[in-house]
């Protein structure tokens, strides 16, 4: 274990120095770099480097957007954390924290409360209170119809409806890169999100909704901060 993490604390420093030098939105390119890195240090050190790579790969990713976005959100007076840090048992999170996860949970009835599936959450750490979600993943197709639902459903009650819903993607697939026609990716990007975030090198036909990571920050604070 102690190998393996040396190794991949040498591969997330190296995608960490790539990005400062080349830019977030070479992001797919470097993450391609790193997996060939990843096989040939890891091979004999775990019984499935396929299978090892993949939530090392989302692991990142999600490190990845939150130093790409957290400045910018803490510019704007607000707070950023991993959404499985709200997992915890209560009595694990501070006071704030607490408040937090209760104002994302979701009221299944009978059947409980539960937290929508997430990679980020923002909160106003003065209130405490959860203002946006953020879901990622390095294809759109993984789990945007997934968010959409997760919108759907934070809408449904009067005391999660003005959360907002945002994801963030590489679009590998090239989903979002054409407005008309729209694929189904876009297409649910563009009705059940309330912004899109695209990390690449390649054009992308922007809208309302579907923008490049460079401008999550205008975005959340237009919609957050919208009189």
């Amino acid at each position: 274990m102690k190998e393996k993490k040396r190794k991949t604390e040498h591969i997330e420093k190296y995608i960490s120095e790539q990005i400062k030098r080349r830019g977030i939105k070479f992001l797919s390119e470097i993450l391609k770099e790193a997996k060939e890195m990843y096989e040939k240090s890891l091979q004999g050190v775990v019984k499935d480097v396929e299978q090892s790579w993949k939530p090392f790969k989302g692991n990142i990713l999600e490190k990845i957007i939150l130093d790409a976005i957290g400045d910018e959100v803490r510019k704007l007076g607000l707070n950023v954390i991993l959404g499985k840090n709200l997992e915890k048992k209560d009595y694990n999170l501070d006071e704030c924290l607490g408040k937090v996860k209760r104002s994302v949970l979701i009221d299944y009835g009978e059947f409980g409360m539960h937290l929508p599936d997430v990679d980020l959450v923002i909160y106003d750490p003065k209130e405490c209170k959860a203002l946006a979600i953020i879901s990622s993943k390095v294809s759109l197709r993984e789990r945007i119809a997934q968010t959409g639902y997760w919108k759907l459903k934070l809408q449904g009650s009067p005391v999660t409806k003005n959360i907002k819903v945002f994801f963030v993607t590489l679009d590998e697939d090239g989903d979002l890169v054409v407005k008309n026609p729209a694929k189904k990716g876009r297409a649910i990007a563009e009705t059940d999100t309330d912004g899109t975030f695209v990390i690449t090198t390649r054009e992308v036909e922007e809208s309302e909704k579907i923008k490049k990571i460079d401008r999550f920050s205008e975005v959340l604070r237009n919609l957050l901060y919208k009189k």
